[in-house]
């Protein structure tokens, strides 16, 4: 384990009215809730910012004409020699929450290799986002990786300030916190509640965590300093529902048990909000420990006056009543675990299964339906077959498909669709989506619509690629529902787009009638 210091005893070298010029902005993170929102905020001020991601074909649809994105692996220092030219901040938001197994070794090393290499590149500020808890007791294994990797960074960056923010959960529309709130309350009239329910948090609204993210870039400190936010509230998890049941107007009633398990208690999250157990699990190792602000310094520093739990639940209940977040937890690739590298699997032949039909509509008319898919809209043919593929994925710490979606009606590569992620989007043309649930192998879902004389051709391609015997056992077992799913799926996508078109035909056809 890297060495760790007291952060309050080092000097830097740098001078704070460096920063007094519009700084060039490094950020990480970029595709994940709080990365994703402090781009939008950064971009809309006219900031220049360089985006380093592993997937930046994930980020190329998303970022304003004036933003770069570069290819970057917080594990290889080459890659992030190559990304960082002398950015005078940059923002450290990566973390390994929902990574298989043991996950504090790659926190060491990414920030090890981002201290090293920001100080070689002559990088004068890094501001990180940490976690709340007393590190003088014991935490959860991610809190006190959390708290790790801010020493790191200052150990390793040595001469290039570290602001660390320290904050509790996060509320705002899309957020892992939100979220989890308001599946449970919205629909379990009765809960069955473990202890962590009665643990002390400070939560805090995301738009004033954004503010003391943006704040730091010019905030006047000579020393790497180590700041507690939260906002107005110390409460208990119970009382967060409660409070969000009441905006609601929703009675709800609470029965305290004292056997829930961890992994039990993910398993109950996975059955009844968008969580799945891999990350449930984490999420409430982190939960039973109190995390509420002691050091009030960054109230006296920043002039920010922080939001009651009930002033962040009502602002983010208006944008979830929009139905679209810019951005979710889930978006970001890291919420279904280390991606799988298959350089060195050696894959059975691929196995296809493509059908196609003819559609008497245009070809906008016949995606219209396609783009639609997942959500709230389903998948079209045998839903209740989809919900218990996802519950058993859950069972074995796969995504499930409670993740939904970001918006009902529009999709971007990146995006989650329950159990797929959008690997490929060409609008009114293609739609490829790469799944994210446990496969002895690799599978795609694509979809594509040509023009075909007055009218349009949809075809439908599933696509795997197994990996060794088990890999071909799975796909000749699941055959038999694929020959029920793919084609009813299919005709309810052709009929949809009939119906919508015939819809419109039919209000055209009506207003010109009342002229």
């Amino acid at each position: 384990m890297s060495k760790l210091i007291n952060p309050c005893l080092i000097e830097v070298s740098m001078d704070p009215q460096d920063l007094k010029t519009p700084p060039s902005i490094l950020l990480t993170g970029a595709t994940g809730y709080i990365g994703g929102r402090l781009l939008n905020r950064l971009e809309t001020l006219g900031h220049r910012v360089r985006c380093l991601s592993r997937h930046p074909e994930s980020l190329a649809s998303r970022v304003a004409s004036s933003t770069e994105v570069m290819y970057a692996d917080m594990l290889d220092p080459s890659s992030l020699r190559s990304a960082m030219k002398g950015d005078s901040v940059a923002y450290y938001l990566v973390h390994s929450m929902g990574s298989v197994g043991s996950f504090e070794e790659n926190d060491r090393q990414a920030a090890e290799n981002f201290g090293k290499v920001a100080r070689e590149c002559g990088v004068k500020r890094i501001i990180y986002l940490g976690g709340l808890g007393d590190s003088s007791m014991k935490l959860s294994p991610h809190l006190q990786s959390r708290h790790e990797v801010g020493h790191v960074l200052r150990e390793f960056a040595s001469g290039v300030q570290v602001i660390e923010f320290r904050a509790s959960i996060v509320l705002g529309s899309g957020s892992l916190s939100f979220e989890m709130i308001r599946a449970l309350v919205e629909r379990l009239p009765v809960m069955i509640t473990p202890k962590w329910v009665s643990i002390p948090t400070q939560p805090i609204a995301i738009n004033d965590l954004l503010e003391y993210l943006l704040l730091a870039m010019n905030h006047n400190v000579e020393k790497n300093r180590i700041y507690e936010i939260g906002g107005t509230d110390q409460l208990s998890y119970g009382d967060l529902m409660k409070e969000y049941a009441q905006q609601r107007g929703l009675r709800r009633l609470m029965i305290p048990v004292p056997v829930l398990t961890p992994r039990l208690s993910s398993l109950w999250l996975g059955l009844v909000t968008p969580l799945y157990a891999r990350v449930g699990r984490k999420l409430i190792d982190s939960l039973r420990y109190p995390t509420v602000v002691r050091d009030l310094s960054a109230l006296r520093e920043f002039p920010i006056k922080p939001q009651s739990v009930r002033q962040a639940i009502i602002n983010a209940l208006k944008n979830e009543d929009e139905d679209i977040a810019a951005t979710r937890w889930s978006d970001a690739l890291s919420a279904a675990g280390e991606l799988r590298v298959w350089q060195s699997v050696h894959f059975r032949s691929r196995l296809i299964d493509s059908r196609a039909v003819t559609v008497d509509v245009d070809p906008t008319s016949a995606f219209r339906p396609i783009v639609r898919i997942g959500g709230a809209t389903g998948w079209y043919y045998a839903n209740w077959l989809w919900g218990l593929r996802g519950f058993l994925d859950l069972l074995v710490g796969g995504v499930g498909i409670r993740r939904g979606r970001r918006d009902p009606d529009w999709i971007r590569v990146g995006d989650t669709l329950d159990c797929w992620r959008v690997e490929a989007f060409e609008p009114n043309r293609r739609l490829r989506l790469f799944a994210e649930m446990k496969f002895p192998g690799r599978a795609w879902l694509e979809f594509q619509v040509e023009p075909s004389g007055s009218g349009s051709i949809i075809r439908q391609t599933a696509i795997f690629d197994p990996v060794g015997i088990g890999g071909l056992a799975y796909w000749y077992a699941v055959s038999p529902l694929h020959k029920l799913v793919f084609p009813g799926m299919l005709r309810r996508i052709a009929a949809e787009a009939q119906s919508s078109t015939n819809q419109v035909l039919a209000a055209k056809s009506a207003m010109r009638a009342t002229r």
